[in-house]
């Protein structure tokens, strides 16, 4: 079975929707925003409007226009850039922080935006936003950048109301966000490294999905590069240039995340968290464990432990071909 290394990843970052909220500039105007806890969506509805964040290159964003901020870095949206920026927070908190207006307000509107924050898990980070640019400009013309606002007026929706079911409808429609925007990305962008660049690649992204589909398997280079078809040479070097590691390398870190996963998420004793994700010992899987991660597997748990009720099967990460019932923690 074909298996989508992306959702694996998705499902372990655990998204979390916040509040979406408007933005109605007039006439000249400049506001700076706080770094993001996680990320950050904005959408320009109408005009225009240019954004500026340390590292990156100012864009102009046009309507139709949105961005991903995928770094916890302050950021300014400007219509001139020799207005001085005035804080955005005291505007959006005297609006009960849905909506927000800056600039003369008796000139002209130069531009309305739609904006939402999404949180993640702890390992979030170095799952994926690290894997991504700081920021990404999704153009008007890019597929699904025309749903971006509508999904983010639901998000607001969603969120303000309260109604059945908001937390889950919200959280799905962060991901699909994500999802069109990790998409774009790779599209417009396929020589970049890492694991999410290998799904560009024929061969490499066999090779993922082979490790994603049963990582407690005991791989070995040569078996991934019989079923990507290729020989073991050239499996490895084109492995380690695009993901920017070994296949085995890859296997073993992506065995310690649902080893981490499962340590926060369920009462399963150590040896058994190290058998389902591919170890042959407890003490194999804490040797490893502490190595990359940085502590031993008990003292990981009672720093990270989560509380919260079980989920459906299908919306965990797969381990030796079976979904697992585990505990899904909120997002920090």
């Amino acid at each position: 079975m074909i298996l989508d290394p992306l959702e694996d990843v998705l499902s372990l970052a655990e998204v979390r929707a916040e509040r979406a909220a408007t933005l109605t500039g007039h006439g000249d105007w400049a506001l700076r925003f706080p770094a993001p806890a996680g990320a950050k969506f904005n959408s320009v509805l109408t005009g225009f409007c240019t954004i500026h964040t340390e590292g990156v290159e100012p864009i102009t964003l046009r309507a139709g226009d949105s961005f991903l901020l995928t770094r916890p870095q302050e950021f300014v949206l400007s219509t001139s850039p020799h207005t001085r920026p005035l804080p955005a927070s005291p505007l959006f908190r005297a609006a009960d922080g849905t909506s927000a207006e800056a600039g003369p307000m008796d000139q002209p509107v130069t531009a309305r935006l739609v904006g939402g924050s999404f949180t993640f898990g702890r390992r979030a980070r170095e799952l994926l936003l690290d894997a991504l640019p700081p920021l990404i400009h999704l153009p008007a013309h890019a597929d699904g950048a025309a749903m971006v606002p509508h999904i983010l007026t639901r998000i607001d929706h969603e969120t303000r109301t309260g109604r059945l079911g908001a937390n889950v409808v919200s959280e799905h429609l962060a991901v699909v966000l994500l999802i069109d925007v990790v998409r774009y990305h790779l599209t417009h962008h396929p020589d970049g490294a890492g694991w999410l660049h290998g799904l560009n690649d024929p061969v490499v992204s066999t090779a993922l999905q082979t490790i994603h589909a049963d990582p407690a398997r005991r791989w070995t280079v040569q078996l991934l590069a019989d079923a990507a078809h290729v020989s073991r040479s050239t499996l490895a070097a084109r492995f380690k240039t695009t993901v920017g590691q070994g296949p085995l390398e890859y296997l073993t870190r992506w065995r310690l995340e649902l080893g981490a996963h499962r340590l926060t998420a369920t009462d399963q004793t150590i040896a058994t968290v190290a058998d389902a994700v591919g170890y042959g010992s407890e003490a194999a899987f804490a040797l490893a464990f502490k190595r990359e991660l940085g502590t031993p597997p008990g003292s990981y748990r009672k720093q990270t432990r989560k509380q919260d009720s079980p989920l459906p099967q299908s919306c965990h990460p797969r381990v030796s071909g079976t979904f697992q019932a585990l505990q899904e923690g909120k997002g920090s």
